[in-house]
């Protein structure tokens, strides 16, 4: 697999949890359509459907597991892929978003949108796939 650009949104002191696992990423995006099924019945239109246009899918390769986002839309959306890790030197535990090299300007603005999203339920340090950092914790 051919890797494009990455966000990474790391749990750091004052993050609302010390862990984090794919079950956990995968809740979070489910919380996320809720809401915006929620918002969708408000307006009177399916909001859900535009704001989250893929399929979710656990894969594995060798032997790391993964959530594969398979655009439902190939000519808007293609992939986007994220894990969890930890950091080698400091044990620091991170999500990682991944925009595959054949990605869409709808990936990248997705991949933002949920990457904002779990950093800010997480309370976590959000670098962004331009390098940019969001802090969603508090820091002293």
């Amino acid at each position: 697999m051919v890797l494009g650009k990455s966000a990474f949104i790391k749990l750091v002191p004052g993050s609302k949890q010390e862990t984090v696992t794919l079950d956990d990423v995968k809740a979070l995006l489910d919380s996320y359509c809720d809401i915006k099924s929620k918002t969708g019945k408000q307006l009177g239109w399916d909001y859900e459907e535009a704001a989250f246009p893929y399929d979710l899918e656990k894969q594995e390769q060798d032997g790391v597991p993964y959530l594969l986002l398979k655009g439902r839309k190939p000519e808007q959306y293609n992939y986007i892929i994220m894990g969890v890790s930890r950091e080698e030197e400091s044990g620091t535990p991170y999500i990682q978003v991944v925009l595959p090299k054949n990605a869409t300007e709808g990936d990248w603005a997705k991949g933002n949108e949920f990457s904002k999203f779990i950093a800010q339920h997480l309370k976590g340090e959000l670098h962004l796939f331009n390098g940019r950092v969001m802090y969603y914790n508090n820091r002293k």
